[in-house]
């Protein structure tokens, strides 16, 4: 049995199959390697945002970063979809697969706890807004001794967003980030965050532009290369090693055995040995 569990991060963009990567995760988990799975559910919460005539909004920090804007209603949407539909389809999915996976968000049990943003700033039509209703935040604490019972007995946690504060109120919270501090809680080898795109690209419209190696030389680009949700994925990717993950790799979440492809390097690589 191997000791240190890894953490894998599945997005929710459009266009992303599950199945091939969950049948990796399923043979993983099989040969005796703990996983901790997080995943995000963004575009079908868009999809049924429509359909629930809610419209689908959106925040840009001056910085850059991305994130969805998070009234009541949207939250109650975003629970639906990411704890509800997408969370039980794969844990029916592993559990089908011989692996005893038990679906959670980060309010079950205070998983993920955190404080909710008082205030964000926002560029809207070129302008600094102040948004003060928004419904989100950032995981500071994760319960290592909840996971850890779990995988100790042979659980395999599939987690999703949201997180919850001290005063019990759902927050809607970055799912790459999340994944980020729980392989820093755990002790994680290892941090997958795959997605739609095969990683840090220099120009978003190529796919050939890949950036492989996020080293001390090449961490300025990446930074710099890193637009939208992509920044977001960049920050955990630093997070996570400053929390003391040794190798973590953004990737493609598609294709032919993409989970093995991510760990053999496939994607942008980034390793504490390099920063």
């Amino acid at each position: 049995m191997h000791t240190s569990p890894i953490v894998i991060k599945i997005g929710g963009g459009e266009g992303i199959e599950i199945a091939p990567i969950l049948a990796e995760i399923a043979q993983l988990v099989r040969s005796g390697q703990p996983v901790v799975l997080v995943h995000g559910g963004s575009h079908e919460t868009n999809v049924l945002s429509a359909r629930l005539g809610v419209e689908a909004r959106f925040i840009t920090s001056p910085s850059g970063h991305t994130s969805r804007r998070t009234d009541r209603a949207t939250l109650e949407i975003f629970e639906m979809v990411y704890c509800g539909k997408i969370n039980k389809a794969i844990v029916e999915s592993l559990r089908a697969q011989r692996v005893d996976a038990i679906g959670l968000s980060g309010i079950d049990g205070g998983i993920w706890r955190g404080k909710r943003k008082d205030a964000i700033r926002a560029i809207e039509e070129g302008r600094t807004v102040i948004i003060r209703d928004d419904l989100t935040g950032t995981v500071e604490h994760v319960d290592h001794d909840l996971l850890q019972m779990l995988l100790a007995n042979g659980r395999t946690p599939v987690l999703t967003p949201p997180a919850i504060t001290d005063e019990g109120t759902a927050i809607n919270v970055d799912a790459d980030r999340a994944a980020a501090r729980t392989a820093a809680a755990l002790g994680a080898s290892e941090l997958y965050l795959l997605s739609n795109v095969p990683g840090v690209l220099r120009d978003p419209a190529n796919a050939g532009s890949l950036i492989a190696r996020a080293s001390g030389d090449t961490l300025a680009t990446v930074r710099d290369a890193a637009k939208g949700r992509m920044k977001n994925k960049v920050l955990a990717a630093e997070e996570a090693l400053l929390g003391g993950v040794g190798r973590i790799v953004i990737g493609s979440a598609n294709g032919a055995n993409a989970l093995t492809r991510a760990r053999e390097g496939a994607g942008t690589v980034f390793e504490g040995a390099m920063l």
